[in-house]
């Protein structure tokens, strides 16, 4: 009974405590080790509460004066991203926030999505997180399994612990791709990454008209709204959650990580955006370049004498493009500038909340405007629709101009031309992917802290790195860098926090060696040399060379800011000690052995990684089952299928979706269309091929079956359809081609519906497509 009474005790006297006590008692704690620990309390042996003098109350609270802390991170939007940084695109909160704060222009990331925010978020090289590649493409090694490990615990989880609220919104792409299900684990979802909230999506893309999103683990419904867009949505929610947060302890700082899907393809932006920039880049990429190169030299972005890099071989020259093609790919860059418009309005939009609580002069602010240099997987000409290119489709001009009114739009899934992507990247040759080249590489940065920061709109020109991010953070809230997180000892951040450059131009510079490494790219940085070597281009799906027979070239990059002076045969003793200290930091940094394979790495048999379909080749689902990334479900392709589904049609008569996989832009689907059953395939939203049935189902228990007899033969062959309802052959057709690779990137395999956007459009999707029957049973079968 004692025993009882003393609980009761300590948890009201917790309850009751002031805050002056409270605050007495936070000098003693020890913020190396996380979660601090609860004190240790005196057991009472005092009978009445009355009598009873209550302990100190424990209260985990950030360090006095800690600032809120906001990260933005833009994706795919290179060097010349931003007006400041001599780009052609108006980026006022950009512009404001550079102005007055201070800007950087020797700001690097890993070249590609998954890595950089692992490394941006941890403060550890993207290897140490295992992220060598993105999720999709990992392998059985350490360093490249894109399983994030616990020794690694991120900036996000180090502040919760230490008082912050925390919140995510956008992409995430951090999660294992087999661990993207219900089944989990959810170790490495982001709730479980060190926010309290997220309001996002997992993949590296989603459709911005319909995309496949959660809030927190739970799917959200969309909206039945034809002016949906997820930029907006994912906006609307981050302020909301400020304004919340402010509202209900103004006093506990927070920490948004605030990370668009913009402007990586597909480029979706609402049509009033594209008409403002109309007739705009008619020049080309070309001059392009050079007024962009112009602009940066009298601004100050780059020294003096800068040299314009030479575009890579493969791009070719403006002037010698036909008419169409230089329609065609005006309008492209059209719509991405729409995007980058809009982004940076949304980003203001939070910025503004930010402001309307009072909080703005103690936030701090990391406006990091690309995870890597612009995408130039668009390839020479652009596409429709994205799953082109991972299909190894090349979409030509003409059929493209033929939707080029729609372009941006929910119909299309587009990219643009590579040629852009390079402007985008200006001053230097090559774009995102190339580790090994600054423009794959270098982003525009820019930081905003003025209760912090008593210099206005000053440039910086000191090396930085996405990982000197999060120890920036802990040093500006005064909080040490833990040794143990979660029981876990961690490894001790690579990055060099930035606050030292914060009031002083002159600063020397303290991250002075930083390793690049990217499917072979790689190069080596260190006090301001740069050898590097360019192992294959972005639209290349082979090396140019093996890995041992490289090329490696050696700059001065304090001398020569675009790299087009090679000094390798000048100094071969110092290329060569370069490449020695490259080895030396990829054996510390699990960069070894390097994986340069490209398609291969996306087959989890292949690559080595966990496939949750492993050795199977069946799949039993019902009614309900939805949400199904192609990660976690029986891989179909290239080979024949059986689909079985029992199905109980009411007496009004079925419709609607039974099972379907993708969506507008590839995917096929098993569907009720009044009545009648049908098979669809929809190859990469360009063609369509349907099996159907003549007859109305009738009501009560029906079994409709499909079978596919692929042609076999290689990759992407077509096959034959047979329909069946309850043992009969009620249709059949031929497929004459197929998606060899990935039907999306965040479509979904679903039952009983079809989620995000239709495979069919007569059917449609999200609750309109939803099945009017039950369906106790669908098995998919390969074989």
């Amino acid at each position: 009974m004692k025993t009882v009474h003393a609980a009761i005790g300590c948890i009201i006297v917790l309850l009751l405590a002031t805050p002056a006590i409270a605050a007495s008692h936070q000098g003693a704690i020890d913020r190396t080790v996380l979660p601090i620990a609860d004190p240790v309390y005196p057991e009472s042996t005092v009978l009445d509460v009355r009598k009873a003098t209550p302990p100190p109350r424990f209260q985990v609270k950030a360090p006095d004066g800690a600032p809120n802390v906001l990260v933005v991170l833009v994706d795919d939007l290179g060097f010349a991203g931003t007006s400041t940084f001599g780009g052609p695109v108006t980026t006022p909160t950009f512009d404001r926030l550079a102005g007055e704060g201070l800007f950087y222009n020797n700001f690097h990331t890993t070249a590609v999505c998954s890595p950089t925010r692992a490394a941006l978020k941890s403060g550890r090289n993207h290897h140490a997180n295992n992220m060598g590649g993105i999720i999709e493409t990992g392998t059985a090694f350490p360093g490249n399994t894109g399983s994030i490990p616990n020794t690694v615990a991120p900036v996000a989880e180090m502040l919760r612990l230490n008082g912050y609220s925390t919140g995510a919104f956008g992409k995430w792409h951090e999660t294992a791709a087999w661990e993207a299900s219900v089944s989990g684990p959810l170790d490495r979802w982001p709730t479980r990454q060190g926010f309290d909230k997220f309001y996002g999506f997992l993949g590296g893309e989603t459709n911005q008209w319909a995309p496949y999103i959660y809030d927190g683990t739970h799917p959200v419904e969309l909206p039945e709204n034809p002016d949906y867009h997820f930029l907006n949505d994912m906006t609307d929610q981050t302020v909301a959650w400020i304004r919340y947060q402010k509202a209900l302890t103004p006093d506990k700082p927070f920490f948004v990580y605030y990370a668009p899907g913009a402007t990586h393809a597909p480029h979706h932006v609402p049509k009033q955006w594209i008409a403002r920039w109309k007739g705009r880049f008619d020049q080309g990429w070309d001059v392009l370049r050079e007024q962009i190169l112009a602009r940066q030299i009298q601004r100050g972005i780059v020294p003096k004498g800068t040299q314009l890099a030479p575009k890579p071989k493969a791009i070719p020259e403006w002037g010698a493009l036909s008419a169409d093609e230089k329609k065609l790919f005006a309008h492209q860059v059209e719509v991405f500038a729409a995007y980058v418009e809009m982004t940076d309005h949304e980003i203001g939009r939070v910025v503004q909340a930010i402001e309307d609580v009072g909080q703005l002069d103690n936030t701090l602010i990391f406006l990091v405007y690309g995870d890597n240099g612009t995408s130039a997987e668009g390839g020479r000409n652009g596409m429709f629709s994205e799953m082109t290119y991972f299909n190894g489709v090349q979409e030509k001009v003409a059929d493209m101009l033929k939707v080029m009114d729609k372009w941006g739009g929910p119909e299309t899934y587009p990219h643009m031309a590579a040629g852009w992507a390079v402007a985008f990247d200006t001053p230097y040759t090559w774009t995102k992917q190339v580790a090994s080249d600054h423009g794959g590489t270098k982003v525009g940065m820019a930081v905003h802290w003025p209760k912090g920061i008593q210099t206005r709109g000053e440039l910086r020109t000191q090396f930085s790195h996405v990982i000197d991010v999060a120890p920036t953070i802990l040093e500006a809230a005064g909080l040490p860098e833990p040794t143990m997180v979660n029981g876990v000892a961690q490894r001790p951040m690579d990055g060099t926090s930035l606050v030292y450059s914060f009031d002083d131009a002159k600063a020397k510079d303290r991250h002075t060696t930083q390793y690049f490494e990217m499917f072979g790219n790689r190069a080596i940085y260190h006090e301001g040399w740069f050898a590097r070597t360019i192992h294959r281009a972005p639209w290349e799906m082979k090396p140019r060379r093996g890995l041992a027979e490289d090329i490696w070239e050696l700059y001065d990059t304090r001398r020569d800011f675009s790299l087009v002076k090679d000094l390798s045969k000048a100094y071969p003793d110092l290329l060569a000690k370069l490449q020695d200290l490259f080895m030396e930091e990829a054996e510390k940094n699990y960069v070894l052995p390097i994986d340069d394979r490209v398609v291969e790495r996306v087959n989890a048999a292949l690559a080595g990684r966990p496939d949750l379909m492993a050795g199977r080749t069946s799949l039993t689902l019902a009614e309900g089952m939805t949400g199904m990334t192609e990660n976690v479900f029986l891989n179909i392709k290239n080979k024949s299928k059986t689909i079985t589904a029992e199905v109980e049609v009411p007496d009004s008569g079925a419709h609607g979706a039974v099972i379907v996989q993708g969506g507008r832009f590839g995917g096929w689907a098993l569907y009720v269309n009044d009545g009648v059953p049908a098979y669809d395939y929809n190859f990469l939203g360009l063609q369509r091929f349907t099996v159907a049935a003549e007859e109305k189902l009738t009501p009560g228990k029906h079994k409709i079956k499909f079978d596919f007899a692929y042609d076999g033969g290689g990759l992407a062959k077509g096959g034959t359809g047979t329909l069946y309802v309850d043992g009969k052959k009620v249709g059949e057709g031929r497929i004459p081609r197929t998606q060899p690779m990935i039907f999306s990137a965040d479509e979904t395999a679903d039952v009983g519906i079809d989620l995000a956007t239709p495979v069919v459009e007569t059917i449609g999707s999200e609750r309109v497509s939803r099945f009017t029957g039950h369906i106790p049973k669908v098995t998919v079968e390969v074989h």
